[in-house]
């Protein structure tokens, strides 16, 4: 018990700790643009997983490469949409309309009519926070968050496919590297040497610890201890965190509405990940 209850710590730890580093981020957008930022998380956490993991680069086969690519062409997109989206609307509804990614995705490979109920609540969420108008939600804002959700499906399919393919946590780093050097040049054409001066360094390390390597070590701890659907309903709170995390550090409200919109949405992501998977008499059994 004392083992589950120090694991779902480290759960609450990873969920608190990437919406702060979004609203972190959020606070560098006038110093250095929203480009810049992608660039300088990507890149100081790149450093820092390559650093610890030391990952191996030879021996690998051409197909192991072209899927570090799109991985990291997956992490580059997710991020570059999503800090666009938090620069035009509230923290809360970007990761409200960026879980709705892994919520089809959800749906989609457990194949079973029950997903559809969780698939509608989901829309109804959506509708009740359209019904807010955009005063506040900008038409490009949602459509940043809901492209940054399409592309986050896309990384939790070659996120594990890497896992697969390559030990420990080579391909995380070896993805966020390559995810570091598509970002640099748009970055840097942005900021330009506004990139390197100390407190933006300082500032873009903590976002990069924040948002990449802290959440990243404590979810692989956790999943030591922890069954899958516990954690993945644990994480499904996080729109509620980062709409927490947009008030303390941004001084972002939420109407009553928007946070209907939000419990609709996490409840229909809960009880998707709590579907069971359908049974296939081919395929090998998990611990």
């Amino acid at each position: 018990m004392n083992r589950d209850a120090t694991a779902v710590g480290l759960v609450l730890g990873a969920l608190l700790s990437g919406p702060f580093g979004g609203a972190v981020a959020a606070l560098l957008f006038p110093r250095v643009g929203v480009d810049g930022v992608v660039t300088l998380r990507l890149t100081i956490a790149a450093l820092v997983l390559l650093a610890v993991s030391r990952p191996r680069v030879r021996g690998h086969r051409r197909a192991d490469w072209w899927l570090i690519a799109g991985f990291g062409a997956a992490l580059a997109g997710m991020n570059t949409l999503a800090y666009h989206a938090i620069a035009r609307i509230p923290l809360g509804p970007v990761v409200m309309l960026e879980v709705l990614g892994p919520l089809v995705l959800s749906v989609v490979t457990a194949r079973r009519a029950a997903g559809w109920l969780w698939a509608g609540l989901a829309a109804a969420g959506v509708a009740v926070l359209s019904s807010t108008g955009f005063d506040r939600l900008t038409p490009a804002g949602i459509g940043f968050a809901a492209a940054a959700g399409a592309v986050w499906a896309g990384y939790i399919v070659a996120s594990a496919r890497a896992g697969q393919r390559f030990p420990r946590t080579d391909g995380l780093a070896l993805a966020m590297t390559a995810a570091a050097i598509i970002t640099l040049p748009l970055g840097a054409a942005t900021a330009g040497t506004a990139l390197i001066d100390p407190p933006v360094l300082a500032a873009g390390a903590a976002v990069a610890v924040l948002s990449s390597a802290l959440p990243y070590s404590l979810e692989l701890l956790a999943l030591r201890h922890l069954p899958t659907m516990t954690f993945a309903v644990l994480m499904s709170l996080g729109p509620a965190v980062a709409a927490v995390a947009g008030y303390v550090v941004l001084h972002q409200r939420l109407s009553p509405v928007e946070g209907l919109a939000i419990a609709l949405v996490i409840a229909a992501n809960a009880g998707a990940v709590a579907m069971p998977a359908p049974v296939s008499a081919s395929a090998p059994g998990k611990d």
